[in-house]
């Protein structure tokens, strides 16, 4: 099977002629955003090479006849919510008609979150939650609404945003999440809404090829975490068989191809502490290609379906770990916990990590926990071939607050879709006898201590 041809055509699949992805497509951003609107800000961040890129862009918007009424820095990693608000008030100030962000997932989700604020008004944690900033949108007007923002006229739209993406990561340029951390408390939040899906995605593969080593890293297992965990909750659902397609096409490009990419600098250099630590010879622009195009399946699979257990506990490790990591680290254990209601997804996902040699059972005899474990000894064998840690024990700042924080933060109704997503799904009562043995085990790395 060519992974890279049916990559292509699943994603042209998910977005049709709407998303611009691949080699050298900067040079045709003038055009998206002249033909949606007539006043464009770009809001920017990036890693040491973007500089280039980002000339490429705005001569393109230049070029185009289009004014760039603003010109600003986007997020810093996590979308803090202070950037947002600095975004929402000089988006605010400039009043462009068409919003261009360039940038990984915290500067692209920051700028959905900002442009919410600017056309609906209201706080941030009015929104935070499912379908939230439609519900607003729809009830424009009516007696019961109150916004600073309201006219009494027709119901306000956002406005088009060209979501560039330069990271092989969230696929934020793809989906309709927004992930919001308050630094203050260490926890990470999320808006879910069709509404704030970027209308014009664009995403120029050569841009990451200049990606530092930890983000390329953190970001493929992001993309990774994204299929897996969908895959998991899709038993039974009308979307079931094409996530399984997803599934054996995007985990096989991420654990074939992630290696060689990392492996062009060295594997310790590639994860080290240093988040700036570039890769200085990027051989492999097929491998580049692979990460991009199974990161953005991962886009493809959190529209049909939705994360569950690593992504919900990952959001309280915001202050020791990428989210990426952390997701790596934390769905070997869930998979344990998750395996007897979910055979069918694990042999594909087992089948995939055994042809990558991280597996060496037979996985065919096996069953439920057996089969489990089995999976996520494999998924800690690849973590170790790229250095990723396999236990919060072994991280540095982690106590055990991160364990109570992710088991309270399990319980807000703001992240009930989580618990919905899983497998097994849980509910608020029964956090602390269920999840609670999840993440011992995650602390400790003793398998043992999870519950059927």
């Amino acid at each position: 099977m060519d992974h890279f041809a049916t990559a292509r055509s699943l994603l042209k699949e998910f977005k049709g002629d709407a998303y611009r992805f691949g080699d050298q497509v900067l040079a045709e951003v003038g055009g998206i955003v002249a033909s949606a609107g007539t006043r464009a800000a770009l809001i920017y961040a990036g890693f040491p090479g973007v500089e280039a890129h980002l000339t490429t862009i705005r001569n393109s918007i230049t070029r185009a006849g289009v004014p760039l009424v603003a010109d600003m820095q986007g997020a810093a990693p996590n979308a803090p919510r202070e950037d947002v608000l600095r975004i929402t008030s000089e988006i605010e100030q400039a009043d462009p008609d068409v919003i261009v962000s360039f940038g990984g997932g915290s500067t692209i989700d920051a700028t959905k979150a900002a442009e919410v604020l600017r056309t609906l008004g209201g706080d941030i944690d009015e929104y935070f939650g499912m379908g939230l900033v439609t519900k607003k949108l729809v009830g424009w007007g009516l007696p019961h609404q109150d916004s600073n923002k309201r006219t009494g006229g027709a119901s306000p739209t956002l406005h088009a945003h060209v979501a560039i993406q330069t990271a092989a990561s969230s696929a934020a340029h793809l989906t309709k999440y927004s992930n919001i951390t308050d630094l203050k408390t260490g926890q990470k939040k999320l808006i879910v809404d069709e509404a704030i899906v970027p209308s014009h995605p664009v995403f120029d593969y050569t841009v990451t090829h200049d990606a530092p080593a930890a983000l390329t890293a953190d970001g493929a297992m992001d993309g990774l975490a994204h299929i897996l965990e969908v895959f998991y909750g899709a038993v039974g659902k009308p979307y079931y068989d094409r996530l399984r397609q997803i599934a054996e096409i995007g985990i096989a490009l991420i654990v074939n191809h992630l290696p060689r990419v990392l492996g062009d600098c060295g594997f310790a250099e590639a994860i080290g502490t240093n988040p700036k630590s570039q890769i200085p010879n990027p051989k492999s622009t097929e491998a580049r290609e692979a990460l991009c195009l199974a990161t953005d399946l991962g886009g493809y699979a959190i529209m049909l379906g939705g994360t569950n257990g690593g992504h919900l506990t990952s959001f309280s490790l915001v202050d020791i770990l990428s989210h990426g990591r952390a997701c790596a680290l934390l769905n070997p254990y869930y998979t344990v916990f998750f395996a007897p209601a979910i055979e069918e997804p694990l042999r594909t996902v087992g089948t995939v990590f055994r042809s990558a040699g991280y597996i060496t059972q037979d996985l065919s005899h096996l069953r439920g926990r057996d089969l489990g474990l089995a999976v996520a000894n494999g998924m800690f064998a690849f973590a170790e071939a790229i250095e990723f840690p396999t236990t919060l024990g072994e991280v540095p700042g982690f106590t055990r607050a991160h364990l109570d924080r992710a088991l309270t933060a399990a319980k807000n109704p703001q992240l009930k879709m989580k618990l919905e997503n899983m497998p097994v799904p849980l509910t608020a009562e029964r956090i602390d006898a269920t999840m609670g043995p999840i993440l011992e085990a995650a602390a400790t790395g003793d398998l043992r201590l999870i519950r059927p």
